[in-house]
């Protein structure tokens, strides 16, 4: 699905990947308040670490949509080049982290 395209899944995949981007948000916040407060450094890493974890999950929620809905979408509409391309540069962006 290219860029241009909306996200396209089912509601309450949506809604959920919402709640999870509302807690990530919130937990920055608190880690913004724990640096501001020169809170204990391995306090402050030990929240980094939950949030990189919940943005993991993010991740995995969104690419299992994706793969169950617009890849689907994509190769039964004849655009498996597409699909295959794009599914190539997330590999290829994932790789790089």
């Amino acid at each position: 699905m290219p860029s241009s395209q909306k996200y396209v899944d089912l509601p309450p995949a949506k809604k959920d990947a919402l709640k999870r981007l509302s807690y990530i948000e919130g937990h920055l916040a608190g880690i913004r308040r724990m640096v501001e407060e020169d809170k204990y450094c391995v306090d402050v890493l030990k929240q980094t670490f939950a949030v990189r974890r919940a943005i993991q999950k993010l991740e995995s929620k969104l690419l299992e949509g994706h793969l169950h809905s617009c890849v689907i979408e994509g190769v039964r509409d004849g655009r498996e080049d597409e699909v295959l391309g794009e599914l190539m540069e997330l590999y290829s962006l994932a790789d790089k982290g």
